[in-house]
C-alpha cells in the first residue's frame, strides 16, 4: 500500500500501487464538492489517468479553476480538430489566438487558401463534436521515440507539429489520441469527452470561434464580445509573421539554428516603428486640427507602456510635436481614502485610487493655456506633497499619460473628447506553439513581469507568481472592458521575444520551491519555455521595447 495526502480532504489515505487519480476521485466523490478534471501532483498538474506509484500530495482542480479551464480549453481544441478530420482530413485547422471570449479558428485547403466556413460546415461540425461528447471518448495520453510520433503527425499533414519535433531534443514525446487520431497540446487534457458538455461553435468573420463554458454560470457557453480593433491588431502582426515566414515556434527555432535572428530581429523592431510612426501621424493629423492635445496609453501588466510613450514622444517629435509626459501615480489619494479590495487590502489598481476631480480640474486648466503646479505623491509617506512643479501646455505640445485607467471614460470625463486620442498597448502574442497550441497573452506578460520583478524590483518570481492572480482580477475590471474605447491599439509583442526571454526567465522560474503552490505555474511555464530556442540578448537593440523588461534600455525610467 502507498500513502498519499490529499489536500482537499487534508487527510492521509492509503491506496495500491498503480492507482489512477480517476479511480481515487471516484473513491473520494462523497467527500469532493465538485466532479475533478485534473489535479496537482507533487504541484505538477495531471490529467486523470495518472497512476500513482509512490507517497504523493494530491490536489483535485475543478472545471473552474485556473488549471482546470486550461484544460478544458484545450481538451476543446482536440474535439474540434477530431471534428474537422472526421469531415475532411485535407482540411488544416489553425487555432490562433483568444479574442472576444474565445478562441478563434481557421481552415484552409490543401492550398493553403482559406476556407470560409458555411453555415453548413459549421453545424456539421458542431453536431460531430456533440456525438464525439455523447460517446464518451477517452482522451488517451501517448508516449513514443520522436522519430515515431513525427511519422504519426506527417501522415496526418501536422506540418508545424512536424518542423517543432525536429527542433526538439527529446528521445521521447508524449502526445494523445482521440477515437483513433492523434494530436499533442501544452497542457493536460480531460479524461474524457464527456466532461466537455459545454461549448458552442459561431462563424466569425472568415473562421471559426470555439467557445467554452462561462467562467461566472458554468452550465452555458460564452457569450462573444465585439473586439474589433483587437482583432484588426492581430490580423496584422499574423499577416507579418506569414510574410516573413515565422508563424510558429518550429518556424523560429529553425531561424535560430539557421543564425537568421539578427534579421528577425532587426525586422521586428522596425515594424514596431512603423505603427507607432502611423499612431504619431494619426495624432498629428488631429492636433492640426484643434485636437488630441491630451495622449492616454493604458493596457495591462508588463505590456510595455513606459517604453511604448517613450518611442511615440520620439515619433510625434518628428511630426512637429513636443510631447510632455506626466504620472498618474502622482494623482493618487491619500493612503487612508484609498479604497479597499475583496480581501481588505489597499486597492491601488481602482479608478478611485485617484483624485479625479484634481486630475480633470488640473487638465482643464492645461488645455485652456494656463499654468498649474503638478502634485507629488510619496509613497514612503502615503500622502501627497506639494513641490514647486509647474506645467504650462503650449500649442505645439503634447500631454501624454500613461496608466491602466487611460480608457475608462470616467478618468476624463469632464474634458473635451475631442482633445483626448486613446491608445490601448498590449502584448497580443501572434506568434503560435503549433497550429493548434495558440501562446498565450497573459503567459508573455507574466514572463516579462517575472525578470522585471527581479531585476528592478528584488522580487522572485515566486512573489510575482503568487500575486498575479490579483494583478489578473484587476486587469478583468479597470482594463480589458475598456479595451475596444481605444483610438489606436498597439501590439507590443516581439516575434523573437520568448527566446530571449528564456534564458532570463528558466533560472528565476527554478528557483521557486518545489513545495510551494506556486511551483505548479513555474513548472508549466518552464515546460512552455522548453519549446523554444535560446536567442543571445546581445542581439536585442537599446532601444527596444524588450530591454524595459531585461535592462540595458538607452531610455531612462
Amino acid at each position: 500500500m502507498i500513502k498519499i495526502f490529499c489536500l482537499n480532504t487534508r487527510q492521509y489515505i492509503d491506496v495500491e500501487g498503480g492507482l489512477t487519480l480517476m479511480q481515487l476521485a471516484v473513491r473520494l466523490a462523497s467527500e469532493l464538492p465538485f466532479t475533478p478534471i485534473c489535479a496537482r501532483v507533487n504541484n505538477k498538474t495531471q490529467n486523470l489517468a495518472f497512476p500513482i506509484y509512490q507517497p504523493k500530495q494530491i490536489e483535485f482542480l475543478s472545471a473552474q479553476s485556473p488549471a482546470g479551464q486550461r484544460v478544458v480549453v484545450r481538451s476543446l481544441c482536440m474535439l474540434l480538430y477530431r471534428a474537422v478530420y472526421a469531415i475532411d482530413p485535407s482540411i488544416r485547422l489553425r487555432i490562433e489566438h483568444s479574442i472576444s471570449r474565445g478562441i478563434l479558428c481557421h481552415l484552409y485547403d490543401a492550398d493553403n487558401r482559406t476556407i470560409e466556413p458555411s453555415d453548413d460546415l459549421i453545424a456539421s461540425l458542431h453536431s460531430r463534436m456533440s456525438q464525439l461528447v455523447s460517446e464518451n471518448h477517452p482522451f488517451i495520453e501517448r508516449e513514443a521515440s520522436t522519430e515515431e510520433v513525427i511519422e504519426i503527425f506527417r501522415r496526418q499533414g501536422l506540418d508545424s507539429k512536424v518542423t517543432l519535433l525536429r527542433t526538439s531534443p527529446d528521445i521521447y514525446t508524449t502526445y494523445y489520441t482521440l477515437d483513433g487520431v492523434a494530436d499533442s497540446y501544452y497542457s493536460a487534457l480531460a479524461p474524457t469527452t464527456g466532461f466537455l458538455r459545454v461549448f458552442d461553435l459561431v462563424r466569425y468573420h472568415d473562421g471559426l470561434l470555439l467557445l467554452g463554458p462561462d467562467a461566472s454560470n458554468p452550465d452555458m457557453p460564452q457569450q462573444p464580445i465585439t473586439q474589433e480593433k483587437m482583432l484588426s491588431a492581430y490580423r496584422e502582426h499574423i499577416l507579418f509573421n506569414r510574410t516573413i515566414k515565422v508563424s510558429d515556434v518550429g518556424q523560429l527555432n529553425m531561424a535560430v539554428r539557421n543564425r537568421e535572428t539578427s534579421q528577425l530581429i532587426h525586422v521586428a523592431e522596425a515594424m514596431h516603428d512603423k505603427y507607432l510612426g502611423a499612431i504619431a501621424a494619426r495624432i498629428a493629423e488631429k492636433h492640426k486640427e484643434g485636437g488630441a492635445r491630451i495622449v492616454l496609453l493604458a493596457g495591462p501588466s508588463s505590456s510595455g507602456k513606459t517604453t511604448t510613450t517613450k518611442r511615440l514622444g520620439i515619433q510625434l517629435m518628428t511630426n512637429l510635436l513636443t510631447p510632455k509626459m506626466i504620472s498618474l501615480d502622482d494623482y493618487f489619494v491619500d493612503r487612508e481614502k484609498t479604497p479597499h479590495d475583496q480581501n481588505g487590502d489597499y486597492d491601488y489598481e481602482s479608478l478611485y485610487a485617484l483624485d479625479l476631480e484634481r486630475l480633470n480640474s488640473d487638465l482643464r486648466r492645461l488645455l485652456a493655456g494656463e499654468t498649474i503646479n503638478l502634485p507629488t505623491y510619496s509613497f514612503e509617506l502615503g500622502a501627497r506633497v506639494e513641490k514647486d512643479r509647474p506645467m504650462h501646455l503650449e500649442p505645439d505640445e503634447v500631454l501624454l499619460i500613461e496608466g491602466i485607467h487611460g480608457l475608462n471614460p470616467e478618468l476624463t470625463s469632464a474634458l473635451p473628447q475631442e482633445q483626448i486620442f486613446k491608445i490601448y498597448v498590449s502584448a497580443l502574442t501572434s506568434l503560435s506553439i503549433d497550429d493548434h497550441n495558440w501562446i498565450s497573452t497573459t503567459d508573455n506578460r507574466l514572463l516579462r513581469r517575472i525578470v522585471r520583478d527581479h531585476k528592478y524590483r528584488n522580487t522572485s518570481a515566486k512573489e510575482t507568481i503568487r500575486r498575479w492572480p490579483s494583478v489578473r482580477r484587476g486587469e478583468e475590471r479597470w482594463i480589458f472592458p475598456f479595451q475596444e474605447n481605444a483610438d489606436a491599439t498597439f501590439n507590443s509583442s516581439l516575434i523573437f521575444e520568448l527566446g530571449v526571454m528564456k534564458n532570463y526567465a528558466e533560472p528565476l522560474l527554478r528557483q521557486v520551491a518545489h513545495n510551494s503552490p506556486e511551483y505548479s505555474e513555474a513548472y508549466r511555464l518552464l515546460k512552455f519555455l522548453d519549446y523554444f530556442e535560446p536567442i543571445p540578448a546581445d542581439q536585442v537593440p537599446t532601444t527596444s521595447l524588450l530591454r524595459e523588461f531585461l535592462g540595458g534600455s538607452s531610455f531612462h525610467y
